[in-house]
């Protein structure tokens, strides 16, 4: 019953998105997913909304400090993953989000904000690590990248983050149309429409491709009884 967290103090990184995918992709694969959603813009919950019925997911709006805890003791028995989808803001919020997490994703574009905000997350684990003793495993997820063009701002980043031994996801996010739209329509991008959005198939694979490598990262058993989708 894992707990990934997705922090990064600087808000526009593509955090929500990030976490939305691989909630879907996660569900997709039978895993029976809880989206703690704690961002105060409540993307997700309204994704959510007008979703309707969607297999294996379940999302919590309107988590706090004090609440949060107990959303996870209340749903662990019929949850296989706990994504925490915070706002872009260092506050208590996030730090117990990230004390309760077995895995923390941080989200970041090519740029040197977005870095910087990344940043702040990487020292409170380091604090946490240092001062408590708790050594919570982190990864980087660089998001919103152009398919065709490695900026040289994205390049600095990724030289910063080897120079601190960062371990940062082989699949980066693709800045894809359908992982904006799918806020607007909901669903999932199984159920969108390829003559409406651009690119579906890539977007899909893409998102196919995150969610595997986080599977491999952080396994869990099914619970008995459930089909595997294809």
């Amino acid at each position: 019953m894992p707990v990934i967290t997705f922090a990064n103090t600087k808000g526009g990184a593509g955090k929500t998105t990030a976490a939305l995918i691989l909630a879907t992709e996660l569900a997709r694969h039978g895993a029976r997913v809880t989206i703690l959603d704690a961002d105060p813009q409540h993307w997700i919950s309204h994704w959510h909304d007008i979703s309707g019925k969607i297999p294996n997911v379940d999302v919590i709006s309107y988590v706090t400090m004090a609440s949060i805890q107990g959303h996870i003791n209340e749903n662990k028995a019929k949850t296989d993953y706990f994504i925490i989808d915070l706002a872009g803001a260092r506050n208590t919020l996030m730090a117990t989000a990230i004390g309760l997490s077995d895995h923390v994703m941080i989200p970041i574009q090519g740029c040197a904000m977005d870095a910087k905000g990344g940043a702040q997350v990487l020292e409170l684990l380091g604090y946490l690590k240092e001062k408590a003793g708790v050594d919570i495993p982190h990864s980087v997820v660089l998001t919103r990248v152009n398919s065709l063009v490695t900026t040289r701002a994205l390049q600095v980043v990724k030289q910063l983050l080897a120079q601190r031994a960062v371990h940062v996801l082989e699949t980066p996010i693709i800045e894809r149309s359908a992982f904006r739209d799918i806020f607007d329509c909901g669903g999932t991008l199984q159920t969108m429409d390829p003559h409406r959005v651009s690119n579906l198939d890539k977007a899909c694979e893409n998102a196919r491709a995150f969610g595997d490598e986080v599977r491999k990262l952080l396994p869990v058993r099914l619970y008995a009884g459930m089909r595997r989708a294809a």
